[in-house]
């Protein structure tokens, strides 16, 4: 778990550092990206540094309040990935549809605007339910999870009042089902304006510039469409950990390694600063 970690903090650290470096990844893409990169960190750093000191205690312990904090920031870190992928199929969608005026669509003021809304929207879908509805906590106090992961923390509660639970419902739909439709939507749009290519060789290339993407979406909405939607039995309590555990640790490792290697400006961008470090 630590060496996983590792790779995870310097992979991500990597995309961000050279993406800020090397001019010719100064576009919304990579931009987006590098926001992507420093999720990762987040989300890995928000769960795995308490699995190792767990790990070292027979009978891991943790306050209320340090519970809810990991459960809030974990909800709110997941909500910005959504969005973010979001916007990274919306960037694709200009990009492929209406490149000529690509670079004055998605100009560096729009693009930083974009990660500023993602950015506040997700802290106040993730806050607002804490804020207006406070959770109270009855009954035994054994979390059936590795983490405080929301699910498993929302069993312990005794305030499933009807608002809580519209609201709650009402913010799922913002931060899963709508993002995930919206893609879905992009990527419509996106194979009809490829097929409208007459060369077959630049259809390749541009569903390439999608292949990164599509599957870091696959991973995400794949994972949180298998953990959510479906009742809770103990079998898929159990299957359920598991995963949720792989996506908190793995995958964050995964998506630098998934960007660097389906993308040869990335690669050619990180040989360009290993050799001015060795010379």
């Amino acid at each position: 778990m630590v060496a996983v970690y590792l790779i995870t903090l310097v992979g991500n650290s990597l995309i961000i550092v050279v993406v800020r470096v090397d001019g010719q990844l100064h576009s919304p893409v990579y931009f987006f990206l590098s926001n992507l990169s420093f999720l990762g960190i987040c989300y890995s750093s928000n769960s795995v540094p308490f699995l190792l000191l767990s790990s070292l205690k027979d009978y891991p312990t943790i306050s209320y309040i340090s519970c809810y904090a990991q459960m809030t920031i974990a909800l709110f870190l997941g909500m910005t990935e959504s969005l973010f992928l979001a916007v990274m199929a919306y960037d694709r969608f200009i990009a492929i549809s209406n490149p000529l005026c690509y670079t004055i669509i998605m100009n560096s003021r729009v693009c930083i605007q974009l990660a500023l809304v993602t950015w506040a929207s997700a802290f106040l879908l993730a806050i607002i339910p804490i804020i207006a509805i406070p959770a109270h906590f009855c009954g035994h106090n054994v979390i059936n999870h590795f983490t405080c992961e929301v699910q498993a923390l929302l069993k312990l509660t005794c305030s499933d009042s009807p608002v809580r639970l519209i609201l709650g419902l009402v913010i799922g739909i913002f931060t899963l089902p709508l993002p995930f439709t919206f893609i879905l939507i992009s990527y419509t749009h996106i194979v009809v304006a490829v097929l409208r290519i007459h060369s077959a060789e630049a259809r390749i290339k541009a569903f390439s510039t999608c292949g990164s993407h599509l599957t870091v979406v696959t991973i995400f909405y794949g994972t949180a469409i298998y953990i959510y939607p479906k009742p809770q039995s103990r079998e898929s309590q159990d299957q359920g950990k598991i995963i949720s555990a792989f996506y908190g640790i793995v995958t964050p490792m995964l998506n630098p390694l998934i960007y660097t290697l389906r993308n040869k400006d990335v690669k050619t961008a990180l040989r360009k600063m290993m050799r001015k470090k060795e010379s």
